[in-house]
């Protein structure tokens, strides 16, 4: 079920509500770029779960109004916007991907509702300290935050442009996507039923623009506004050891730093695995 939600700013969040109404309240954030269409486990598994599961285009992204200039830790704000019209006194978050940064943004700043906080095949802060940021990371991503590095105008040029290609054609680009993955990847993107979520996924983040895209790059490539340091809720980092998008130190990196966190790297898997793990995620979140 979808609506739209207003922020105090004024903006609109696009919003799907799926699993059962009755159910404690799971935010998940998408990768990058993504929208509220993207994985998430079956309605009938999240009512096994006894999960109520939140999703929603960040801005500018689907059908969310965009948020110039907006850093990881405005993701918190939304959350917060969005749990306060639908009633959720606490919540869990569970971020996968581009959207692991964003939901340790709520584990930070929203210490007294997200009680529990999930971060899959996420990134570290771009001025990590003592990190090789781009080591094992594939060209085209080195590619989107080298363009960063040379300002939001060189970054939207190029992004706009992929934005385009993929709208044209969103089958051809998934299919595409499979050139270049880790064989575990290659194998759960070979699945009809992924692909065509896939599909649907970008198509519906991109439909507009590249604004939502172009704005997490550049939020990303800056001061996430929070310190990974101060997060006391239990987080859990879990993380593919075969990552090429973010690669497995990142995730190695937070988990030095955040008080008490549960660390999972598999072995064999990489960036696709966390569809994966998203059944057995819930349940921690949710337990």
């Amino acid at each position: 079920m979808g609506q739209l939600i207003r922020t105090e700013d004024g903006r609109s969040l696009a919003v799907e509500l799926r699993g059962n109404p009755r159910g404690r309240p799971v935010f998940l954030l998408h990768g990058t770029p993504g929208s509220r269409l993207g994985p998430a486990p079956r309605g009938a598994v999240l009512y096994r779960l006894g999960v109520h599961l939140i999703t929603f285009d960040r801005p500018g992204y689907g059908a969310s109004d965009r948020l110039p200039g907006r850093s990881v830790a405005s993701a918190a704000a939304d959350v917060e916007a969005i749990a306060n019209e639908l009633g959720f006194k606490e919540f869990a978050v569970v971020g996968r991907s581009g959207g692991a940064p964003h939901a340790l943004a709520c584990a930070a700043l929203l210490p007294e509702r997200a009680v529990r906080t999930a971060a899959l095949v996420g990134l570290a802060p771009r001025d990590a300290q003592g990190l090789d940021w781009f080591e094992g990371m594939t060209e085209s991503n080195v590619r989107e935050y080298v363009n960063a590095a040379a300002g939001h105008h060189q970054l939207s040029a190029a992004l706009e442009f992929r934005t385009v290609t993929i709208r044209a054609d969103p089958r051809a680009s998934v299919a595409a996507m499979r050139h270049g993955l880790p064989a575990s990847d290659r194998e759960i993107v070979a699945d009809s039923g992924i692909r065509a979520m896939l599909v649907r996924n970008f198509a519906e983040g991109l439909r507009s623009s590249a604004a939502g895209w172009i704005d997490d790059v550049m939020a990303f490539s800056s001061a996430w506004q929070f310190r990974p340091e101060d997060i006391a809720a239990p987080v859990l980092l879990w993380h593919g050891e075969d990552d090429v998008f973010a690669p497995v130190q990142h995730t190695r990196w937070l988990a030095e730093r955040i008080p008490g966190a549960r660390l999972v790297v598999e072995r064999g898997a990489a960036h696709f695995g966390a569809l994966q793990v998203l059944t057995r995620v819930l349940k921690w979140a949710t337990s």
